[in-house]
């Protein structure tokens, strides 16, 4: 009887280490005597003792960081650049058939990717045109894994490094373009106001009159502003008409 028990238990305890419950977003790749029979997931999976062995993978988003790349651009500038790599397993027979570990070889690629198109353009380019080079990144990469049954969703340059030497260098030259936007803009301003002193002034000739007004009313908005003395010269026009007429 207690032979029969023992029995039982030891069946239970087979039948038992033979069911596997896979989660929604795993799957898992099974192997018959060696050979893979395909892959199966999520739920209840049935293994058959000592027969049939599971490798369980992840179809979830993976995000990881790509370290820090000594990478010489095209202008032969030496930056440090660091990304984001985001993938996931669409083919997990592949994922594990194909490559020995498909995580470790996703990010060695990445690395190697990632130095080799910023390396092919210009500094100017990588700090500007981050988003064209993310995607060609990630263009390549999704090619080459794409047999291992991943799937590249996005590469993001996180940051760029320059040597300090670089840094000034590029401080000097922003700080020259903006002296030189200053003085455009100063010049097109005294160039607009030319134009509306020589309107002014063909508007006030035929007016002699309305010139004498003007320089009176700058006299007053100087001793408005100014609580001082003002010497200032007399304009004969205001008392020639005057004097004509003591003359007759």
């Amino acid at each position: 009887m207690s032979f029969a028990f023992i029995i039982i238990i030891f069946l239970g305890v087979i039948l038992i280490s033979s069911i596997k419950i896979l989660q929604e977003y795993e799957r898992g790749v099974i192997f018959r005597l060696g050979r893979s029979i395909g892959c199966k997931g999520p739920g209840i999976v049935i293994l058959l003792p000592g027969i049939d062995r599971m490798v369980k993978v992840s179809q979830r988003l993976i995000t990881t960081d790509i370290p820090p790349q000594d990478v010489v651009t095209k202008d032969n500038v030496s930056i440090i650049v660091n990304a984001v790599l985001l993938f996931r397993v669409i083919d997990p027979e592949k994922a594990i058939l194909s490559v020995e570990s498909y995580l470790e070889s996703t990010y060695q690629y990445a690395q190697t990717t990632l130095r080799s198109v910023l390396g092919s353009a210009e500094l100017d380019d990588v700090l500007s045109e981050r988003e064209i080079l993310n995607r060609k990144v990630q263009e390549i990469l999704d090619v080459h894994t794409e047999p291992w049954g991943i799937k590249v969703l996005a590469v993001e340059i996180k940051q760029v490094d320059l040597p300090k030497e670089m840094q000034r260098a590029m401080a000097t030259q922003a700080e020259a373009e903006r002296q030189r936007r200053a003085k455009v803009i100063n010049a097109a301003g005294e160039f607009q106001a030319a134009e509306k002193l020589v309107e002014a002034a063909k508007l006030i000739e035929p007016h002699p009159i309305a010139l004498q007004l003007r320089y009176l009313q700058t006299l007053q908005e100087v001793a408005t502003e100014n609580n001082s003395t003002t010497i200032f010269p007399f304009p004969m026009d205001l008392v020639r008409p005057f004097l004509e007429k003591l003359t007759k």
